[in-house]
């Protein structure tokens, strides 16, 4: 298996950090939904609206994106679109992930719903094929549930809270995300390369442009990540 090397970890303690990951970065992740439900009302959009978005697109970095398109004065179209190409890059993960959770039939569809940026950092880190079908389930089902929670909740109490930036909250997406690099910091060189550069891309240009441009310049860096590469030849296939 190409994406998967196996290490000297039993399949047991495997399966259970897998779950422990998952669990924790579905749920911090998460949580952020709050931001976007309180963006997304200030931006115009009816909690309907703001809740349909999250439970139909989910994927954050997107979502900010469109939201950030629309406060700023943009047309619809023109956010859907620049939507869809930032979520676009879901589907490299789809073709790397593919050969790991050999997902058949009409489960194709659920499981590509939830190949997002965080379903695939916890799959793809994971020792052995098993725990990363273990870690990416997790993580889609504590992160979809939690995300979808707060985006409902941040949108209903975005009329009480005001204007999100007088607190800070348009920096929280650009943070969390800032945040998810940090596993790649103790990998390869390259990696460590890719991370620091997205990490510096998001901290410029969070003072500087509207919410989720940040994440979405940042992704743009960090999806090379991502990228298969070629393997030398008689190196490790699984």
């Amino acid at each position: 298996m190409a994406t998967i090397q196996a290490w000297d970890t039993p399949p047991d303690q495997a399966r259970a950090a897998a779950i422990r990951a998952g669990l924790g970065v579905g749920i911090a992740v998460g949580v952020s939904g709050l931001v976007f439900g309180a963006a997304a009302a200030a931006a115009g959009l009816t909690v309907a609206q703001a809740c349909a978005l999250s439970l139909l697109a989910f994927t954050g970095a997107s979502q900010f994106a469109l939201v950030g398109v629309v406060s700023g004065g943009g047309g619809l179209i023109a956010g859907t679109v620049g939507a869809v190409l930032l979520g676009s890059r879901n589907a490299l993960y789809g073709l790397r992930l593919a050969s790991v959770l050999r997902v058949r039939g009409a489960k194709r569809l659920v499981t590509a719903h939830v190949v997002i940026d965080e379903t695939a950092a916890v799959a793809t880190s994971q020792p052995d094929r098993a725990s990363a079908r273990t870690g990416f389930a997790v993580t889609a089902v504590a992160l979809y549930v939690t995300w979808n929670l707060t985006t409902l909740l941040g949108a209903a109490g975005a009329s009480r809270l005001g204007d999100p930036e007088r607190y800070g909250l348009d920096a929280v997406g650009p943070a969390v995300f800032v945040a998810l690099l940090w596993p790649l910091l103790r990998r390869g060189r390259a990696e460590r390369l890719v991370a620091m550069a997205a990490v510096a891309v998001a901290l410029t240009t969070t003072p500087l442009l509207p919410p989720g441009v940040p994440v979405m310049l940042a992704a743009v860096v960090a999806v090379t990540a991502v990228l298969p590469r070629p393997r030398p030849a008689g190196g490790p296939t699984s």
